[in-house]
């Protein structure tokens, strides 16, 4: 464990980039082979947009990037934060503490808000009025989003006082954790939601993007499925019946285009439609 937090420590951007490719590449293959859905559409032409939302949260994340170092400093130096404040424990309990806080806030915590502040949401939007959701939509981000996810892992780093090794380690976590839920693959049922007892799982994520409420607010966890569970925010649907988008933003082409994503915030906000929700599908 030494070695590992060592690595993340002073992780070169190369590696992080190469982290990004290949989690791409992986799932973008898997996809091929095993899809939940037979989308009539050109994968590539697809993925265009949500490269170039790929590319500016990357350049958003890059340019940040010494602030979380700064404070990660600052937290260490002054022993600062709940992981400095517990008692001394096992290093790779101290990780995953780190990590699980760090899931919770900069990204459960971040995420939720987003769907409950209604300016918030229509940033948001971008990401969710993908209409053939799959491995490219995980970093499918306007960079006002990714500012504001920014502004919460900076705020999860000062809270938890975490180190940079766990916080570069949770944030190469996620990028895979997101690649793997977003993709459009098919699980066995039973590993799925066995795997969605503790982590989010494919299916557990795709009722998240189904277009109209409550599904829609529902499922925010990134890798830990627990937040869900716990906060009573969890929620189940037969995937088959998934249906992807946000229903009052329907328009393919304003939702395949840069141009047109770019302005989607500055929309003037629309309510998604609440379904009656069948027995069963809460927990």
């Amino acid at each position: 464990m030494d070695a590992v937090i060592a690595y993340f420590e002073g992780i070169p951007s190369s590696h992080r980039s190469l982290i990004l490719v290949l989690g791409i590449t992986f799932f973008w293959i898997l996809e091929g082979a095993v899809p939940l859905f037979k989308f009539n559409y050109r994968k590539w032409r697809h993925a265009l947009p949500n490269f170039f939302f790929t590319l500016t949260t990357i350049i958003v994340n890059f340019a940040l990037a010494f602030l979380l170092l700064k404070t990660s400093d600052w937290v260490q130096a002054n022993d600062f934060g709940i992981l400095n404040w517990l008692p001394e424990m096992p290093l790779w309990l101290y990780v995953l503490l780190g990590v699980l806080l760090l899931d919770f806030i900069g990204a459960y915590l971040a995420h939720y808000v987003e769907h409950k502040v209604k300016p918030l949401w229509m940033v948001h939007l971008v990401h969710h009025s993908d209409q053939e959701v799959d491995t490219t939509t995980a970093n499918r981000h306007h960079p006002l989003e990714s500012l504001i996810r920014f502004f919460f892992t900076l705020t999860g780093v000062f809270i938890i006082g975490a180190p940079i090794g766990i916080v570069m380690l949770y944030q190469s976590l996620s990028l895979v954790a997101t690649q793997f839920t977003h993709a459009n693959i098919r699980l066995p049922r039973r590993v799925d939601k066995a795997l969605s007892w503790v982590l989010v799982s494919p299916d557990m994520h795709k009722v998240h993007h189904h277009f109209v409420l409550p599904y829609t607010d529902s499922n925010y966890g990134n890798i830990f499925s627990i937040w869900d569970r716990l906060f009573g925010t969890y929620m189940e649907l037969d995937r088959d019946t998934i249906v992807y988008g946000v229903d009052t933003f329907p328009d393919r082409k304003e939702n395949s285009s840069v141009a047109g994503l770019l302005k989607q915030p500055f929309h003037k906000y629309r309510r998604p439609t609440t379904v009656e929700v069948p027995r069963g599908d809460t927990t």
